[in-house]
């Protein structure tokens, strides 16, 4: 899975690069077989949906969405959302930065049986640049944000972007 990461992550920021907007980003990365919420539905204060992480550790310990549960992408086991979610019928609504690997999450939490998926739209960066609060590994809000690559962080407009795991440089 590594080795086919480190083939695809460069054609993939050639094509972000070219992206115009972020609908046809996610047009392009995205089959939407998961549908789409948006930030503000999710803001709401009536949402009861259950929030899931699709990032890794590392960009989940800079900042999360509150109430967010880590599940990752590469290590993502279903058994995780099987013993927090019990109900196959409750709202869950999966992120990650901007909403193409949240989508593989939801396809894979469908297959599972889950009912009641969504794909974040735009992920943690649409909900940063909406001015909505996101939160560290210590609970604290802060305005970093782990901005995956150089080439993705062109997606997020406002906040401190953080590369790698060095929480502390910006660049």
């Amino acid at each position: 899975m590594r080795q086919f990461l480190f083939f695809i992550i460069p054609l993939l920021s050639i094509t972000v690069e070219a992206q115009n907007s972020l609908h046809d980003l996610l047009k392009t990365f995205n089959a939407e077989t998961v549908p789409y919420m948006s930030v503000q539905e999710l803001a709401m204060p009536k949402t009861d949906a259950v929030i899931l992480d699709a990032r890794e550790l590392d960009e989940f310990e800079v900042s999360r969405i509150p109430n967010a549960i880590h599940v990752g992408y590469d290590q993502f086991d279903i058994k995780t959302v099987q013993s927090k979610v019990r109900e196959f019928s409750k709202p869950i609504v999966v992120y990650c930065s901007i909403g193409i690997r949240s989508e593989d999450i939801g396809e894979k939490l469908k297959k599972a049986g889950y009912t009641n998926v969504f794909n974040l739209y735009g992920g943690i960066f649409e909900w940063k640049n909406k001015g909505l609060p996101v939160f560290d590994s210590a609970d604290k809000e802060t305005d970093k944000v782990h901005a995956f690559s150089k080439s993705w962080s062109k997606w997020l407009k406002t906040g401190e972007k953080v590369y790698g795991k060095d929480k502390k440089k910006n660049e």
